[in-house]
C-alpha cells in the first residue's frame, strides 16, 4: 500500500511541473501582450517615459526604412515634434516565449504626420523581450515595410 502511495505522489509531482511551466509561459504570453499594447499607447501619445520604461537600455531598433537606433535615439525619435502618428494599429501578433527570453512577430498599421505630410503604413514586426529580475524589456525591434498593393 505504501509503494501504491509513493507511486501516486511520484506521477503526480513529475505531471505537474510541466502544467507549472506551461501556465509561467501563458502568464508571460499574457503580460508581453500588454506591453506591446502599451507601447503602442505610449508611442501614439509620445509618452517618452513610458515607452523608456518598456525598452531596456541596450535597446537596436531598426525601423522600417532601414535606420538604426539606440535607447536614446530611438526615444529623441518618439518625441520628435515634427513626427506624429495618430493611429497604430496592431492586426496581430504572435509571441514565442523560451524561458526569459520572448520573441513577438506582428502586423501593425500606422497613419500619422510627419514633417506636415500625412502617411499610412503597414509594417511587418520582430520584438525580442527578456526578462531580467522578473521584469520583461524590449531588447531588439525590426520592422519591414508590407508595399500597398
Amino acid at each position: 500500500m505504501n509503494r501504491f502511495i509513493l507511486l501516486t505522489l511520484g506521477l503526480f509531482l513529475c505531471t505537474s511541473a510541466p502544467f507549472a511551466q506551461e501556465n509561467a509561459a501563458a502568464s508571460d504570453e499574457i503580460q508581453i501582450r500588454q506591453l506591446e499594447r502599451a507601447w503602442n499607447q505610449a508611442e501614439t501619445k509620445q509618452e517618452v517615459k513610458e515607452v523608456a520604461n518598456l525598452v531596456d537600455d541596450t535597446l537596436v531598433y531598426t525601423d522600417y526604412d532601414g535606420s538604426l537606433m539606440n535607447k536614446a535615439e530611438y526615444l529623441k525619435w518618439v518625441a520628435a515634434p515634427e513626427q506624429k502618428a495618430d493611429h497604430l494599429y496592431d492586426e496581430g501578433l504572435t509571441v514565442h516565449v523560451y524561458g526569459n527570453a520572448a520573441v513577438v512577430v506582428g502586423i501593425y498599421r500606422e497613419s500619422g504626420t510627419n514633417k506636415g505630410k500625412h502617411y499610412l503604413i503597414r509594417s511587418r514586426y520582430t520584438d525580442t523581450w527578456i526578462k531580467r529580475d522578473a521584469v520583461w524589456r524590449c531588447v531588439a525591434s525590426h520592422s519591414t515595410l508590407i508595399p500597398a498593393k
